[in-house]
């Protein structure tokens, strides 16, 4: 699959609110990785997702990808990725990456994101990390290409009044840098169909 040209930033801007910058420099920024884990359940091709605890921080309470910053420990950044993803949900077992998508920055947070795929030929257990993830968000593959679970709303958000595209996934929504990534993925995986 990731053998084909990404669609890269075109794709990520789809689903991009209208409100990215105005953010202080801070300098070089911070590497990091999420892992958009695919796995069978049932007849479906799953994703995972988590709610993000409540923090005094830019990512407080968002639905992403489980993911973090680069530590020197890490080899490479896939390996902060699946690190990462150990850490948070709990995944045991043999995860295989499929491939990288186009980096992203943040600007909120100054970091520099790296989505990589991956797939478990077996349906994971969960075992979530309490003091970093509130539960697991787990929708099918086949769920997440129907174009009437993309949707938009005004939010407000570190003072601002921001049009935000989103992902409606039950009764949570997925935006901002977790949307953007998803949508390059997403134009990938639709190619496959």
């Amino acid at each position: 699959m990731l053998q084909l040209t990404l669609p890269g930033e075109e794709a990520q801007l789809l689903m991009a609110p209208t409100f990215r910058g105005g953010f202080p420099d801070r300098g070089k920024p911070v590497r990091a990785a999420v892992l958009i884990l695919l796995y069978p359940s049932g007849s479906e091709t799953c994703l995972v997702f988590i709610k993000r605890n409540e923090y005094d921080g830019p990512h407080s309470g968002q639905v992403s990808f489980p993911g973090g910053a680069w530590e020197p420990t890490d080899s490479a950044l896939e390996q902060t990725a699946i690190r990462e993803a150990r850490e948070e949900i709990g995944v045991r077992g043999s995860i295989e990456i499929l491939g990288k998508l186009t980096p992203l920055h943040i600007p909120v947070s100054n970091f520099l994101v790296s989505p990589f795929v991956a797939w478990m030929d077996q349906t994971p257990v969960f075992h979530p990390d309490r003091s970093e993830v509130q539960y697991v968000i787990e929708v099918s593959l086949r769920e997440l290409l129907d174009p009437a679970m993309r949707d938009s709303e005004t939010l407000h958000h570190h003072g601002r009044r921001v049009e935000a595209p989103f992902y409606r996934v039950g009764n949570e929504k997925i935006w901002g840098a977790t949307a953007m990534m998803l949508s390059e993925f997403l134009q990938l995986a639709a190619r496959m169909q």
